[in-house]
């Protein structure tokens, strides 16, 4: 069986029997051309008309004022609407499978049998002294009026 060996930077590839790839790749891999476009995806899915009402209502809530109806500035700029609520239904139609009991991950690396509080329970936000809200401001060194006070080196 024949082995091809390529050097990319400091990684060492080891590929299979030397066939033609599938994509055309460099030498670290990566494809030479685009393998899929969007432009592509979403010509399988229809293309929604916007209407007249609704391009100028659209402007009317961004406060913009729409291009005058029959330029070509209104074509094209209806034109790409239409493709990005064409991309939208199509995001629309993707059926993600609900699996009972699974949650969002959380992401943060947390202690062993500690994670994100996710209830309101005021308890937890209580200092160790038991002190919450207004309280919290005996502890600090410095305070006016009710408020925090930092001491900064720059004047305004």
């Amino acid at each position: 069986m024949l082995f091809r060996f390529r050097h990319c930077g400091r990684t060492t590839i080891w590929t299979r029997p030397l066939t033609k790839p599938a994509v055309e790749t460099d030498a670290c891999g990566i494809p030479l051309n685009p393998t899929w476009s969007v432009t592509e995806l979403l010509s399988s899915y229809p293309t929604p008309t916007l209407s007249s009402t609704t391009f100028r209502r659209l402007h009317e809530l961004s406060a913009l004022i729409p291009p005058a109806e029959g330029t070509p500035e209104h074509d094209e700029m209806k034109r790409e609407l239409e493709e990005l609520v064409r991309l939208v239904e199509a995001v629309k139609l993707v059926k993600l499978e609900d699996q009972p009991g699974e949650t969002i991950p959380d992401g943060r690396i947390w202690a062993e049998g500690r994670g994100l509080p996710l209830d309101n329970d005021s308890s937890r936000e209580r200092d160790q002294d038991g002190a919450q809200g207004r309280d919290l401001l005996r502890l600090a060194s410095q305070t006016l009026d009710g408020m925090y006070v930092v001491e900064t080196d720059n004047k305004r």
